[in-house]
C-alpha cells in the first residue's frame, strides 16, 4: 500500500508529507486548492512524463518520492529482481526534475529509467481519471482485469508454458531446417571429403613415424659407415675390446699382490668388457636391419605428401586429421538420417502447437463465461451511480495467428454506451473523465475489489452528481476500501462521508506567495469541511447538522 508522499516544490506546494492509512481516504478542498496538484506529483513518482511548469516558480528543481508497504510476495519484488534492485523493508520510488531540462528517476536509491519507473509505478497505483495511458485507458489492462473475474490462473500458467515451448519447437525445426539446407548445398564436397579421408585413414603421429622412417632410409649408405667404423674401433685388433682384455690381464697378475687394491678396477673393467659385448651386439643387428630399400622410401614419401595435402586441404595439422575425418563422417551421415530427425522436430511442433490451441480454447472458454457473467454485474452497477442508460460490454475478438501470444489467441476491450440508443464503443474514446471514473469504480466492485495488490485513486469519480448518486458512489468506493486501500479525490459530501480517514487542502497566502498545504481532520474539523461542502463558505448549523447525518449515516 503506498505508505507516505513527500512533495517539494512542485507549483503551490513548497514542502509536504502525506502518511496514508489503509482503508478509504477522501482528499477534499476548495477548488484550486492544489488537489489536481497532488496528483500531478504522484504521477511523476510513478513514472508519468515529466512536465517541467510543475517546478515551483523561482526553484531550481523539485521533487517527489512515493514510498510503499509491500508482501513478500507482491509481483512487484520479482520484476526489481529483474533489475537487480535489492529488495528493502520500504519500497521508494523518487523522481526529480531540474530547472534545466533534465529529470532522474530512482528505486530504493538506485537509478533506473522513466519507463522501468511508470512499469512499476503500473504495479502498485492505479489511478483514473486524468491520467492519460492508465487505467481504463490502457486497452492492455481490459484482458488481464477479464482474465482476474474468470479466476483461471492455473490454466493461464499452462497457456504461457504451452506458448513458450510452441515457440521453441518452431525456432528448433526452424534451426534444423537452415541446417539441413547449408549442408545439402555442401553435401557433394562433403561426400568427396570423406570418401579422400576414408582411402587415407589417417592416424595421429603418423607424419613423426614416417618422417623418421624416411630418414633412416634416405641415409642407409651414410649409416652403413658408421656402423663399420664403431665395430672395427670397438672390436678390431686394436680396439677398444682388445685393449680392455690386455689392461684386465695385466691387473689379474697384480691382483693377488695388491690386497684387494685392484679389486674395484677390476670390477669396473668386467662391467665395461660386458657393455662391450652388449654393443656389439646392438651393432650387429642394426647392420642385419639396415637394408637398401628404394621401393619402401618411395612409398614413404608418397604417404607423407598424402598426408599434408589432405591437412592443407582442411586447414590443419596432420595429426588433426583423424579426428577432421571422425566430424565430417558424422556430418554426412547426419544428412542422411536427416529426414527422421527433421519429422521427429516437426513432430514435436505440431504437439505443442496442438497443446497451445487446446489451452487457449479453455481459456476462451472461461473468459466468455467471464465476460457475461462480468457485463451483467457491471450493468446493475451503472444505474445507481448516474449511467442508467449505459452499458458496459466486454468485446472479445480472435487475433490472427501472428499475433497470437502468452495470453492466447484473443483480444479483449471493454466497450461502453453511455445513451440508449448509441453504438457501443472503446470505452475510452465514448466516456468523459467522470463517466470512465464511473465506470472503473462499477468493474472494480463487480471484480469485488480485486486490485492485485495496487492501490486505487479515483479522481473525478463524483464530477457532475450529486443526492442519491454521489451516496451511491460513496457506498461503492467505501465497499472498496474493506479489501483495496482506496483514495478518492472529491467535491461531493457524500462521498467525502465515507472516508476512513480524511484530508482537506487548503491554500496559505505567505510573504513567499501563495502555498497549498494538506492535513488530517478529525472528527470535528471532518464535520465542519463536510459542512462547507454542503453550505459554502457560510456554515450554517443546518449544514452542521446534516454533515454530522452523513458521517453518522
Amino acid at each position: 500500500m503506498l505508505h507516505s508522499l513527500s512533495v517539494s516544490n512542485i507549483v503551490l506546494i513548497e514542502r509536504l508529507t502525506l502518511n496514508f492509512e489503509s482503508g478509504l481516504t477522501v482528499l477534499t478542498g476548495e477548488t484550486g486548492a492544489g488537489k489536481s496538484i497532488l496528483l500531478d506529483a504522484l504521477g511523476l513518482a510513478l513514472g508519468s512524463r515529466a512536465d517541467f511548469r510543475l517546478i515551483r516558480e523561482g526553484s531550481d528543481s523539485a521533487q517527489v518520492a512515493a514510498s510503499f508497504t509491500l508482501d513478500a510476495d507482491h509481483p512487484v519484488w520479482a520484476r526489481l529482481a529483474d533489475s537487480d534492485i535489492p529488495r528493502d523493508d520500504m519500497l521508494i520510488l523518487r523522481r526529480r526534475l531540474k530547472a534545466d531540462g533534465k529529470s532522474s528517476a530512482s528505486i530504493n536509491d538506485v537509478p533506473v529509467s522513466a519507463a522501468l519507473l511508470r512499469d512499476i509505478g503500473d504495479m502498485l497505483v492505479e489511478i483514473q481519471g486524468q491520467f492519460e495511458g492508465r487505467g481504463l485507458l490502457d486497452v492492455a489492462t481490459h484482458i488481464t482485469l477479464l482474465d482476474r473475474a474468470a479466476a483461471h490462473e492455473d490454466v493461464l500458467e499452462k497457456l504461457a508454458t504451452g506458448w513458450d515451448s510452441w515457440l521453441q519447437a518452431q525456432r528448433n525445426l526452424a534451426q534444423a531446417k537452415r541446417d539441413l539446407e547449408k549442408a545439402r548445398a555442401e553435401e557433394e564436397w562433403l561426400r568427396d571429403a570423406v570418401e579422400q579421408l576414408d582411402l587415407l585413414a589417417p592416424a595421429a603421429g603418423e607424419e613423426d613415424t614416417l618422417s623418421a622412417e624416411r630418414e633412416r632410409l634416405a641415409n642407409v649408405g651414410r649409416i652403413g659407415e658408421s656402423l663399420a667404423a664403431a665395430d672395427s674401433a670397438a672390436f678390431g685388433d686394436s680396439g677398444a675390446q682388445t685393449m680392455i682384455g690386455r689392461a684386465r690381464a695385466a691387473l689379474e697378475k697384480a691382483a693377488p699382490l695388491s690386497g684387494g687394491l685392484l679389486d674395484d678396477a677390476l670390477a669396473a673393467l668386467e662391467r665395461t668388457d660386458a657393455e662391450l659385448a652388449e654393443a656389439s651386439a646392438a651393432i650387429s643387428s642394426a647392420g642385419h636391419a639396415l637394408e637398401s630399400d628404394p621401393a619402401r622410401l618411395q612409398t614413404v614419401d608418397d604417404r607423407l605428401h598424402e598426408l599434408r595435402q589432405q591437412a592443407r586441404k582442411h586447414d590443419c595439422s596432420t595429426d588433426e586429421l583423424a579426428a577432421i575425418h571422425a566430424r565430417l563422417a558424422a556430418s554426412l551421415a547426419g544428412i542422411e538420417d536427416s529426414a527422421g530427425a527433421l519429422a521427429g522436430l516437426a513432430d514435436n511442433e505440431r504437439q505443442w502447437r496442438d497443446y497451445y490451441r487446446q489451452v487457449a480454447d479453455r481459456v476462451a472458454a472461461n473468459r466468455a463465461r467471464a465476460a457475461a457473467s462480468l457485463d451483467a454485474t457491471v450493468g446493475t452497477e451503472l444505474p445507481p451511480l448516474k449511467l442508467d442508460g449505459a452499458t458496459f460490454t466486454t468485446r472479445i475478438t480472435d487475433l490472427p495467428p501472428e499475433q497470437f501470444g502468452p495470453l492466447g489467441t484473443q483480444q479483449v476491450r471493454f466497450e461502453a454506451s453511455t445513451n440508449r440508443g448509441m453504438k457501443a464503443g472503446p470505452i475510452d474514446k465514448i466516456a468523459s473523465g467522470g463517466e470512465l471514473a464511473r465506470f472503473l469504480l462499477a468493474l472494480k466492485v463487480a471484480l469485488e475489489g480485486d486490485a492485485a495488490g495496487r492501490t486505487l485513486i479515483f479522481d473525478e469519480v463524483d464530477s457532475g452528481v450529486g443526492g442519491a448518486v454521489a451516496a451511491a458512489v460513496g457506498d461503492r468506493l467505501s465497499r472498496l476500501g474493506q479489501s483495496t486501500q482506496t483514495l478518492v479525490v472529491t467535491h461531493s459530501p457524500q462521498v467525502a462521508a465515507k472516508g476512513s480517514y480524511h484530508m482537506k487542502i487548503a491554500k496559505t497566502a505567505t510573504d513567499e506567495g501563495v502555498i497549498s498545504g494538506t492535513e488530517p481532520l478529525d472528527r470535528d474539523a471532518r464535520t465542519e469541511e463536510i459542512a462547507r461542502m454542503l453550505a459554502g463558505e457560510q456554515i450554517t448549523a443546518e449544514a452542521r447538522a446534516a454533515a454530522l447525518a452523513l458521517l453518522e449515516g
